[in-house]
């Protein structure tokens, strides 16, 4: 198809890595007769108080471009990637299009206490503001946040790679667990495709990332099973849903999560536990786990390249995604 706008695709620095793979994925579902992609340059400046300023060193009139950035800790990836828009809207591109693997403040989805910000509702509304045409991200926190944005938003689904992967693996006497009821549409998805029984996990919160209780409701005795979650944080919840699995006579536990953020004592926490096995993505970067002998990443980014080619190219995306 003909474009009157070229395609261009760039990184913030916490998801450099990421976009290289990307773009050698693009580079391989291109015609013979299209140009050859690259990754376009960014510098950033910083500022002796801590600012800092990006700016594209290459013009971008009249492209579409891509920007990919996981908006992980610290605030400064989501500040980096706003001001990465607006320079690309200042510098006459056609189109800008946020690609974030991690959408963080997700979890702040709904005014679940009193005098409690959106901070989802917030973050969509600052990439609009900023410049944003369109975008794209990975097994949201929860399926409303879609309808924060006032742009079109593709939500991809981790699953696309995850039960390949789980069916290659040739788990007998297989059933997913929800951590929480929260997980169980989810868990209920993977089941299916995987002609797994269902697991859910109830549990009580003493405070943020601090789990009272956990019971599970199912049939766990001499399950292999896979605790299905979008994200790891701490893995107090993790760990201790897997603990009481165990305790109920399950044969196995592994845990299957689209973001590992493993925050503070969280990877210690995940090999000291009883979980077997853990797989995770890389739309957060890893690098120091990629031998690590429990955790094993699993790569999204040839379902973003292959995205993003038919979103570019104005191709139906619906057979991509498994819910």
């Amino acid at each position: 198809m003909l474009h009157s706008h070229r395609l261009e695709l760039f990184a913030c620095r916490a998801s450099e890595d990421f976009a290289r793979k990307v773009i050698d994925h693009l580079n391989a579902l291109r015609n013979e007769d299209e140009k050859e992609l690259h990754l376009g340059q960014i510098e950033v400046t910083p500022f002796s108080d801590g600012e800092f300023q990006p700016k594209f060193t290459e013009s971008v009139r009249g492209a579409s471009v891509y920007i990919i950035q996981s908006t992980i800790p610290p605030a400064d990836n989501l500040m980096e990637l706003l001001l990465t828009i607006d320079a690309a809207k200042r510098a006459s591109a056609d189109k800008v299009i946020a690609v974030i693997p991690y959408f963080g403040w997700a979890r702040q989805d709904r005014k679940d206490r009193p005098r409690v910000a959106i901070g989802a509702k917030l973050v969509a509304n600052l990439l609009r503001a900023a410049g944003a045409d369109r975008v794209m991200a990975c097994d949201l926190h929860a399926d409303q946040i879609q309808g924060f944005f006032d742009i079109p938003l593709d939500h991809i689904y981790a699953s696309k790679v995850f039960i390949p992967y789980i069916k290659s693996r040739g788990i007998e006497n297989l059933a997913i667990a929800a951590p929480d009821m929260g997980g169980a549409k989810r868990a209920n998805t993977y089941a299916k495709a995987l002609d797994a029984s269902v697991i859910i996990c109830h549990k009580t919160r003493e405070r943020a990332n601090v789990v009272g209780s956990i019971t599970a409701i199912g049939e766990v005795e001499g399950k292999n099973i896979i605790i299905v979650d979008d994200m790891i944080d701490t893995a107090g919840t993790l760990c201790k849903a897997a603990e009481v699995l165990i305790n109920k006579g399950a044969a196995s536990v592994r845990a299957c999560a689209t973001h590992g953020i493993f925050s503070a004592q969280a990877l210690q926490r995940l090999h000291d536990s009883v979980i077997s096995e853990i797989f995770i993505t890389d739309t957060i970067p890893h690098p120091e786990l990629k031998d690590d002998p429990k955790i094993k990443i699993v790569s999204m980014t040839e379902v973003f390249a292959k995205i993003i080619h038919k979103v570019y190219n104005y191709e139906s995306i619906s057979s991509d995604f498994e819910f």
